[in-house]
């Protein structure tokens, strides 16, 4: 993934739409043989599993990694929100974080997981 983005992130560089680098990543992706899904809705459930509502990730990579691709001058605290939330009430455990909008290119890895205490996720 990491590889993947830079080498997207070197071509195109940064000025286009979020658009742009959701289906250039999911179409190098792809070819390499990884199953993507754009754009894929996941539920989102109360604590009793009543469905809340729905919202859609950017990519969805073998079915256990959550991709929220960005086009903007920086990452800031609403976007990481966004990545935990969406790790949260999807149940999934990894998520990456990527932003091609400015010159150097952001790319980081979230980890959720729940312990006794239902305290945050981590970090890496």
């Amino acid at each position: 993934m990491r590889e993947t983005s830079f080498a997207i992130h070197n071509y195109l560089r940064h000025g286009h739409l979020e658009k742009v680098y959701e289906r250039a990543l999911a179409h190098r992706l792809a070819k390499i043989g990884l199953i993507v899904h754009t754009r894929h809705p996941l539920s989102v459930y109360d604590e009793d599993g009543t469905i809340l509502g729905e919202y859609y990730v950017d990519l969805l990579i073998g079915n256990c990694l959550i991709v929220e691709i960005k086009a903007c001058n920086a990452i800031v605290n609403d976007h990481i929100a966004q990545m935990i939330g969406y790790l949260r009430s999807s149940g999934k455990e990894h998520g990456l974080l990527i932003n091609f909008g400015a010159p150097r290119l952001f790319i980081k890895k979230y980890i959720f997981t729940l312990d006794q205490n239902n305290s945050p996720p981590d970090e890496m």
